[in-house]
């Protein structure tokens, strides 16, 4: 098993917007093979920074993941101006 963190900086003001675009990131996480169990956490203090940490069978399996469709179906961060910058990930 592999843990994957992906952090993500939004746009002050568009906290919900993200929070509800993560639902659906949710349900295609629940569909992925290899994916065990996602949580989002938002940061004390800096309501604009969140933290999805990812638990996978393998990285093969995140990495399929995150170049399928059914991610780019539910992340259109760029295209609803949701972040500041990329999502950075860190595998533990």
């Amino acid at each position: 098993m592999i843990t994957i963190g992906m952090n993500y900086h939004v746009i002050p003001g568009k906290e919900s917007q993200f929070t509800k675009a993560f639902e659906d990131v949710a349900n295609a996480l629940a569909q992925a093979n290899g994916h065990e169990e996602s949580r989002l956490y938002s940061e004390h203090g800096e309501p604009s920074k969140f933290l999805i940490i990812s638990h996978w069978k393998d990285q093969a399996a995140f990495q399929a993941f995150i170049t399928s469709d059914a991610f780019r179906n539910v992340t259109n961060w760029g295209a609803s101006e949701i972040l500041i910058g990329r999502p950075t990930h860190k595998i533990y």
